[in-house]
């Protein structure tokens, strides 16, 4: 495949998940990847599977971001696609969620009502803050360089990772929704805004698909597939060949979008 020969493509968070398996497809269609991590050591594991560079950065930092452009205009000066991967669910580490889904799951299995979060009250600032950085700040901090980068050539693509909770949402993940959310607004504006420069800016807003970070839900994942239309949880590839299109030149005249892959669980962007 050649839909991306002669491209550049840096993958922020794509040392693992979704953002691995999106560095592969963009490898196989010919582009030369670079994958960001907070940690160098997987980011440089996966880049050496696929014959790209890996940068470490934390992208919820602005001077961690500059830090990495830096590196990434010695790499390249010519930076094509920009994937605004990097994401965290906000329950790492975090054994009471766990526990919080696994009764979840049970009382639902028992035809009960089931709450799957504590609710707003519970929500610390420090929680708050963290995920509205790591989504919303990380998306602007990379986008701004990226910009800088692209604008020159007059060319340019920026794919955000959106979710569903970002356009439909639901009680419990206040933070992740709003985060989310947040992003996809973002993406509408910088695509009015960078039309005239011939760079494009669409947001992927994946459904429930089989990764680390919803590894913890498993209980929970017979109760998503009823809820989805198509009978399923989705897979790392069903968000990788939809940034594959939205990089490629046959989504020429595409941006400003939402592209959902979530099976029908919601059907309206």
């Amino acid at each position: 495949m050649s839909r991306l020969t002669g491209k550049t493509a840096l993958i922020t968070g794509a040392a693992r998940g979704l953002g691995a398996q999106i560095a592969r497809r963009f490898s196989e269609a010919g582009a030369h990847v670079i994958i960001n991590d907070m940690n160098l050591a997987p980011a440089q594991a996966t880049a050496a599977a696929l014959g790209g560079d890996a940068v470490a950065c934390d992208v919820s930092d602005p001077d961690s971001v500059d830090a990495m452009f830096a590196e990434v205009r010695k790499i390249t000066d010519k930076l094509d696609i920009l994937v605004n991967n990097a994401g965290i669910s906000g329950i790492e580490g975090d054994n009471d969620a766990r526990e919080r889904i696994r009764k979840a799951a049970d009382a639902l299995a028992a035809g009960e009502a089931a709450e799957l979060d504590s609710g707003i009250t519970e929500v610390t600032t420090d929680q708050w803050r963290r995920m509205i950085a790591v989504h919303m700040d990380g998306t602007f901090f990379c986008s701004r360089e990226a910009v800088r980068m692209m604008k020159p050539n007059a060319s340019g693509n920026i794919i955000n990772m959106g979710s569903i909770m970002g356009t439909y949402g639901r009680q419990g993940p206040a933070a992740y929704s709003a985060a989310k959310a947040g992003i996809l607004g973002f993406t509408r504006a910088l695509a009015h805004e960078l039309a005239p420069s011939n760079i494009r800016v669409n947001a992927i807003a994946p459904g429930w698909i089989h990764t680390d970070m919803t590894d913890p839900l498993e209980p929970m994942h017979p109760f998503l597939e009823m809820q989805t239309p198509m009978g399923r949880m989705g897979e790392p590839d069903d968000i990788a060949w939809a940034a594959l299109y939205l990089a490629s030149d046959e989504a020429g005249f595409v941006t400003g979008q939402t592209l959902s892959p979530n099976g029908g669980w919601y059907m309206s962007q």
